[in-house]
Order: structure tokens, then sequence, then C-alpha cells
């Protein structure tokens, strides 16, 4: 098969249904060879890389021979790099260039495994200067699992009366992590530490060292009594639960980290009433009308809390974008893209900021579809927490 002169092989003259998911959740590859011919194509067509249809029969010899194929090191690259570039639910596209890839394929212990997040962590963090990276692990089995969703989470404890204190979002987790033997301080902010399980073998458990865990405290820029809040966020995201789906090859760890958009923090995680709902107690040291004269006090309140969020961030010397910046970022993006030929798609949901969501250009904009690609990064089910 070769790819058409005029237009990139993932095009829908080529395979559509290798090109595209249904869902965003991992699925079994319908075909693994064609999908790997594709992808193999696409690389080529990007690239411009010689030899490549002497590759692709070579892949196929291999699969022919072991039932898989091994991706080398500048197809794992150029791949992962393009399943960011995939990524619908992500506005911080247009940095897919530069994210830095650590095969770690060739660990197998769990004990290896986490020696491996250890230097993705650091290197990531960069003293708060963070720097975009995956790190990817043996695809097949025995499956390699990462049980956290992200790398670096904060614990939630559930009382007997039915409050939690801490993160809700981990309740489920930092419950499995307690029955393993893990104490955590009871603060609202305790690291909870990585789980990692390889097959059928029991999960095993290891703590993040607290130096490599960077942490901003968060002050308000006009209110020295906000700091009294006590408020605090860890610098790195690194997504940690999805999978990489690249070339009919699925990698069920692949931990992948970026930047923080300041709104996932203060709009998100500190101000959802689901999470750690601190819009009240924001809105009362800061002296805001909670009245009923005043019904946007939680507005005030919220964009009073991002401003701390970027505020903090930066006078720590920690890299974050604000909304406005990356949703410009966005537009300069697809520019881009178009230039290169390539349609960009978007979950526009996602794509919204949670705050002032129409003063973002892509709020307007009935153009966006929902094609989910491959190269990408799927949902997986989690493993079973007992």
């Amino acid at each position: 098969m070769k790819a058409p002169e005029a237009q990139c092989p993932f095009s829908q003259s080529v395979l559509p249904e290798a090109a595209e998911a249904k869902s965003f959740w991992l699925s079994e590859a319908h075909d693994p060879i064609l999908e790997a011919e594709i992808f193999l194509l696409q690389m080529g067509h990007e690239t411009r890389i010689a030899g490549i249809e002497r590759r692709i029969q070579m892949m196929k010899e291999e699969v022919n021979r072991t039932g898989v194929w091994n991706q080398n090191y500048e197809e794992l690259t150029f791949g992962a790099r393009v399943a960011w570039r995939n990524s619908i639910r992500c506005i911080g596209r247009m940095f897919w260039p530069s994210l830095k890839v650590f095969d770690a394929r060739s660990m197998t212990r769990p004990d290896e495994i986490f020696e491996a997040i250890l230097a993705h962590i650091r290197w990531s963090t960069n003293s708060g200067d963070l720097r975009p990276a995956l790190t990817v692990f043996r695809p097949g089995e025995p499956r390699i699992r990462i049980l956290n969703s992200q790398l670096i989470l904060y614990a939630g404890y559930l009382s007997a009366d039915g409050k939690i204190f801490g993160d809700p979002k981990n309740v489920k987790l930092t419950n499995f992590a307690m029955k393993m033997g893990w104490q955590g301080s009871g603060t609202e902010f305790d690291i909870l530490p990585i789980i990692i399980k390889v097959g059928e073998q029991p999960p095993e458990l290891f703590e993040i060292p607290a130096p490599d865990v960077l942490e901003v405290q968060l002050q308000h820029p006009e209110r020295p009594e906000f700091a009294r809040l006590g408020l605090k966020w860890f610098a790195l995201p690194a997504v940690s639960g999805m999978a990489l789906d690249l070339g009919g090859i699925q990698y069920s760890a692949a931990p992948s980290s970026g930047v923080y958009q300041g709104t996932e923090i203060g709009s998100i995680n500190l101000g959802d009433p689901r999470r750690y709902a601190k819009l009240e107690k924001v809105a009362a040291i800061l002296g805001l009308d909670m009245s009923l004269k005043n019904p946007l006090w939680r507005d005030q309140a919220m964009v009073e809390l991002n401003r701390a969020v970027l505020h903090s961030f930066r006078q720590a010397g920690v890299r974050i974008m604000d909304h406005h910046s990356l949703s410009e970022s966005f537009l300069k993006f697809r520019r881009r893209e178009a230039e290169a030929g390539r349609e960009v798609f978007g979950h526009w949901p996602w794509l919204v900021p949670p705050m002032s969501s129409n003063l973002a250009a892509h709020w307007h904009d009935p153009t966006l579809k929902r094609v989910i690609q491959k190269p990408g990064y799927f949902y997986q089910p989690a493993p079973e927490l007992m």
C-alpha cells in the first residue's frame, strides 16, 4: 500500500477505520498489521525518512514471525508526539514537537518501573522549569499498570460520618493504599504513593521521596491573609492511567507530563464543589459579601483563587499558563497545522476553559469536529481496587 502523493496517509481515502477510533476508551486493534503500515506511511510522509517501504516489509515479517513488531526509538518518539497532537481534549497541543520520550521498555519489575518514573518526575520538574515528557514501558503481557491516574496525587480520607478530608477524587485509591500498609500524615495535601501492578502479581507500593515533589504554597498578590488558608498544589501534572495506542501496539503504561493551565488548579481542583470546594473559605477570608445581595460571590472568589494560583506559581518560578494564553496558543497551533495540510479536531467541552469561556475564540467556533485519531492516548479500565 502506498500513500497518496498529495495527501496525508491518514486520509479517508486510505483507511478511515485505522485512522480513527470510535471511543476515547482503548479497544483492540481490528487489524494491527494494517494500523502499523498506516502509521509507518504517515511517518514516512511527514518526516521524509528514507526506506519506509523496506521498514514496512520488515515490520510485516516480524509480525508474521513473532506476532508483534518492535518499534525503534525514532518510531516511538514520532508516534508519541503525534498522539499528543491528536489529543482532541488537550488545548496545549502547540508544543507537541517538544515532547521528550524516555524508552523504559526493558524495565520489567515494579521497582525498576518505579525508578524510571522517578527519573521522569525529576527530569520533567526541572526545578520548576517544567519540560513535557513521556516514559513508555513494555507492551503486552504480563500487562504493566500504574494504578494512580496521575503520578502525583493528593490523598482523600473518608471519615465515619461520610465527610471527606483531602481530595475526594482519590478516596478509593487512598483506601487501597492504606490497606496495603501506607499511612499518610492526615493533612489535606498528603502525597499518595505510586502503586504498580504487573500481570497477575500483587500490586506493589512505592512512596515518592518528598524532595522530588515540587509543591507551590498559594498566596494572593494583594491580600497576605489569603496564605492563612494553607492552600497549595503540586507543580507537575503527569497523567499515568492512560494507554498509548501506536501503530497497532498498545502500551498500557505510558505516563506523560506537561504544564498546568491555571484554571485546572484554581477552578477545578480547588474550586469545584465536588473536589476541594474552597470557594466559601476564599470568599470569607477576602471579606466578600456572600449575602443574597451578591449572588456572584462564588464568581468573585473563583477569580481571586485563580489569580492566587498564577501569582504563586510565577513567584515560585514554576512554569504555568493562564487560560487566555493557552487559548491563543491553540489558535496558533491550528494555523500551523493548516499550513502543514492537516486538519485539527477538538472535543469542544474539554477545550473551552472553565472560566470566562466565551472569551476564547474556539468557544464560538462551530467547525471543530470530535474525531478521535490514532496514534492516540486512550482511557483504559482501572485494575480492580479491593
